[in-house]
């Protein structure tokens, strides 16, 4: 079957008096009636190539949805007056956002029911919500296209009533002040999408008179408006990917002029709350793994910070928690998670005990100061989403709800492990793993899914998924390398994969797929990659690096057109990664880049199968890298292999809005692995 051509028009791109020659420049008018064809075309190619597992494509959505507990709530949270929640009903994509005064035996009043909302929308997000703190207004955020650009609305909570005025073209951020009566919101650039201005909002004036309260001007930050745990003030945080300076105010004087806490300096990171006489401060000032600080409200300048948590080498600090009687940490050492509990009166502290080999916990909602109830977070990769409430003094857990999986499931039938590879520079890198114990075969003929992420300190936890139960179920074995440029061993695992050290996240990558190999987990024959966004940019470049060692990819939402996104001031988030990447105009970054950036280092030779996602309206990759990357792979792959690309024509990096919508992509996704192992049974094409 005749795929699809792409028309070649050279564009060259000079800097630094080296030219590139981009023939598929021109895919980024998304209006061009030529650009929406050859999408069209993609997606229909796509269907052709894959028409005769359509019907097994339907059975596994239901698989994986059946799963899922379509009649479900999450679990109810204490805060003033109320306990909050939000449910499904079955047949339903959007969730419903209920309360109960007082009690949960009391009568429920579902202030915003997303799914009347949503109808006849083909995408529907809100955003955030936020009641006034006197509980009778609802101001909450919509994004009716999947870019990410909202609009706040209010609602009467005492009389159900929707308001007219709203509030167009902003970021979705929001927080009342404590009056009832004034909202403060961040907007964005209209061109980069970047969080740059900070307004106020009176109830019942016109919106195009709102108050700029702030404005972030250089180009490397981005802002944000949040309020303390005590709710007693309001913070405004300008941040970029090195430095961070917050402002505040007290929420009950919303005219008031905010204070600056301590002034930017490259380098310098911080976070803060508040808890008496003092802001409680989260910040790598002279510790690469963080520490925890309190400094006067009267003068918090980091001249006056002292030490409560000193940094300490091997252990990261990711967050804390405040209450009248405990302080809780979240810390991470040796790539797993620990949450300690210390009391204030100076006794012992002690911390939570995890069984699982690997692991995910983290500290959940917890807005009540007064308590000694610390609700808390775990899952394994066997073990499936739990919260718990933990009391605190008597050193006792109560289970409130496990994630149900619909039709029954025993960890004991599976197998979660955590092994180590050796990385080219000698470092080890953890693998954390899991299988059906009965499908196992110690033969290296396993399929395998290895994923990983590996950029903006973000880790990869090892997590539970039902959906997951697909691949486990039909042999699969599913491996998350958690490698340099993620957090997952401590600050200095991030620092040692970005910027001129960006290489390590792919090197790391590739020595966890041999080390599997290795062991007889898999072989390359079998062996499989997945990863989104920047974990896209890492399918790209390994595939480029050793596509001998992968018979299949799947690429989400790739970032994998470094050097000419990170030149382009206009595309959203570039200038707010200058930190993360490094900014091309500086020529030892543009050679660093080009030497890695999967666009511009596709050759002609052979290539894995290839599965490639994208959203037409995504604000983060833009659609046209993934749609260049597959022209020009097109035009140079010597294979016969599957290269194959999706784009949503209505939805944005997220993929499809609603509950069981992102399912039908997964479910895809899923296909394309068991095609390429002989699992889609033959006679699905005559049903």
């Amino acid at each position: 079957m005749k795929s699809p051509q792409a028309a070649k028009k050279p564009q060259i791109l000079e800097i630094h008096g080296h030219q590139r020659i981009d023939n598929y420049y021109w895919m980024r008018d998304r209006d061009n009636p030529e650009v929406i064809d050859y999408l069209n075309q993609e997606n229909q190619y796509l269907k052709d190539q894959l028409a005769y597992t359509e019907a097994f494509q339907k059975e596994l959505f239901e698989e994986i949805k059946g799963r899922i507990k379509e009649d479900d709530q999450s679990v109810p949270y204490f805060k003033s007056g109320y306990f909050w929640y939000a449910r499904y009903e079955k047949g339903g994509e959007y969730p419903l956002y209920c309360r109960k005064a007082d009690s949960l035996e009391n009568t429920e009043e579902v202030f915003l029911n997303v799914n009347e909302l949503a109808e006849g929308e083909s995408y529907y997000n809100v955003g955030a919500t936020s009641t006034s703190p006197n509980q009778n207004l609802l101001a909450f955020a919509v994004d009716k296209v999947g870019r990410r650009i909202y609009t706040i609305y209010f609602k009467d909570l005492l009389t159900g009533e929707i308001l007219t005025e709203n509030i167009p073209n902003v970021t979705g951020n929001l927080v009342w002040a404590a009056d009832n009566k004034t909202l403060f919101y961040s907007k964005q650039d209209p061109e980069t999408l970047r969080a740059n201005q900070i307004f106020k909002h009176t109830l019942g004036t016109d919106p195009s008179t709102d108050k700029l309260i702030f404005e972030e001007f250089d180009e490397e930050f981005s802002c944000h408006i949040g309020k303390s745990k005590s709710e007693e003030y309001l913070f405004i945080q300008s941040e970029s990917t090195i430095s961070s300076e917050i402002r505040f105010l007290e929420s009950a004087n919303p005219s008031g002029e905010f204070k600056i806490l301590q002034e930017r300096i490259p380098h310098l990171e911080y976070g803060a709350d508040h808890y008496g006489d003092y802001f409680w401060i989260r910040t790598n000032e002279q510790a690469q793994n963080f520490k925890l600080v309190k400094a006067p409200i009267s003068s918090p300048s980091k001249e006056n910070w002292e030490d409560v948590i000193a940094h300490r080498e091997s252990v990261l600090l990711e967050d804390f928690d405040l209450f009248s009687h405990f302080l809780v940490t979240q810390e991470r050492s040796n790539g797993l998670v620990q949450i300690l509990i210390k009391p204030w009166d100076g006794s012992a502290g002690h911390q939570l005990e995890f069984d699982d080999e690997t692991y995910t916990a983290w500290i959940s909602t917890n807005p009540e100061f007064n308590t000694d109830l610390l609700r808390f977070g775990y899952n394994s990769m066997v073990s499936p989403s739990s919260i718990f409430d933990y009391h605190m003094s008597m050193k006792t857990k109560i289970l409130l709800k496990q994630q149900e999986v619909v039709g029954g499931y025993d960890s004991s039938l599976y197998q979660s492990a955590r092994i180590w590879a050796k990385a080219s520079d000698g470092v080890m890198v953890p693998v954390s793993l899991v299988y059906k114990t009965e499908l196992f075969n110690p033969d290296g003929k396993n399929p395998l899914l290895l994923y990983s992420y590996g950029s903006y300190g973000f880790s990869s936890e090892a997590y539970f998924s039902s959906s997951r139960l697909s691949l486990l179920n039909r042999g699969f074995v599913f491996a998350i390398a958690h490698i340099r440029g993620g957090e997952d061993l401590g600050r200095h695992w991030y620092e040692d994969g970005k910027m001129l050290k960006k290489r390590n996240t792919f090197t790391d990558f590739i020595a966890c797929a041999e080390h599997l190999i290795q062991e007889s987990y898999t072989s390359p024959e079998h062996l499989y990659a997945m990863g989104g966004s920047a974990g896209g940019l890492l399918m790209g470049a390994v595939m480029n690096m050793r596509p001998d060692l992968f018979k299949g990819m799947i690429a989400s939402v790739p970032f994998v057109d470094v050097v000419t996104t990170m030149l382009d001031e206009s595309i959203p988030l570039t200038t707010g990664e200058f930190q993360e990447w490094g900014n091309p105009k500086d020529q030892e970054y543009y050679d660093y880049m080009l030497s890695y950036s999967p666009y511009d280092n596709i050759e002609k030779k052979n290539y894995p199968n290839l599965l490639v996602t994208s959203g037409l309206h995504d604000s983060q990759v833009q659609y046209w890298e993934p749609t260049k990357w597959v022209a020009k792979l097109r035009e140079l792959k010597t294979d016969q292999n599957l290269l194959l690309l999706h784009t949503n024509m209505e939805a944005g990096h997220g993929g499809a809005s609603g509950r069981f919508n992102s399912l039908k992509e997964l479910a895809l996704e899923y296909t394309f692995l068991f095609h390429l192992e002989n699992l889609v049974p033959k006679d699905e094409a005559k049903r």
